[in-house]
């Protein structure tokens, strides 16, 4: 893969170690450059065989200062949920329309959350949702009849996730513009609830590899066992 002028730049300023958490912050954020605010993902790969169903993780991480993406929500639900989650804040509420619209190809939302008595209508979405990992389910808690707690917290910055075919996994802990302290505080949060996630068929250490980066910044390798360290001690 070819790399711009511009990245490869980037990527001769950061240094060929592992950075400690706070230094692997501070140096996405000298190099967010571009116009816009950038997204700050964490990337971790796993100590999984993630061809082992009974070894992938999943889960959700109510990050304590939120990504800093407004996230679309849609409620498929019927009768007085629908008014529950108007008031808790979500963008789309219904049921047969949306339904159809999804049906006919639309899927510009972030999230769908749905009630379990109209799940095995929206099982039948799966071949549409699924792949673009829209598809409500139980361990996401986007399938439930809490659907204003859930509204709540996915606007408030509950992030899921779940590891890929090659065991690893991506989430966004912020933006660029935000404070390192918030920063190194989402990702701590992150860790603890991945490591609360492991599996008990995961023997030894769950974290093979974590590195940081901006939307459009080269990947700073992380000094895993630090991160843990300060993960275990509750962020000090």
């Amino acid at each position: 893969m070819k790399h711009s002028k511009r990245f490869r730049a980037l990527k001769e300023k950061v240094e060929a170690k592992k950075y400690t958490l706070n230094e692997a912050i501070e140096k996405t954020k000298e190099l967010a450059s571009a116009k816009y605010d950038e997204s700050v993902d964490l990337s971790i790969k796993l100590n999984i065989d993630p061809k082992k169903t009974d070894q992938l993780v999943r889960g959700t991480s109510n990050l304590p200062h939120g990504t800093g993406k407004k996230r679309s929500i849609l409620v498929l639900t019927k009768g007085e949920k629908e008014q529950e989650a108007k008031d808790a804040g979500a963008d789309f509420v219904g049921f047969e329309e949306y339904i159809e619209k999804i049906k006919k190809g639309w899927t510009d939302v972030d999230v769908i959350i749905a009630t379990p008595d109209v799940m095995s209508d929206v099982g039948k979405l799966g071949k549409i949702l699924g792949p673009k990992g829209l598809m409500p389910s139980p361990k996401s808690g986007t399938v439930t009849f809490d659907v204003a707690i859930q509204v709540e917290a996915l606007k408030k910055g509950k992030v899921e996730f779940k590891t890929d075919k090659t065991g690893c996994l991506h989430v966004s802990v912020g933006r660029s513009g935000f404070d390192v302290s918030k920063l190194r505080e989402n990702v701590l949060k992150l860790i603890e609830d991945l490591l609360a996630a492991k599996p008990a068929s995961v023997k030894g250490q769950l974290l093979k590899s974590m590195t940081l980066s901006s939307t459009i910044g080269p990947g700073i390798h992380l000094d895993e066992k630090a991160v843990l360290n300060d993960a275990r001690k509750g962020g000090l």
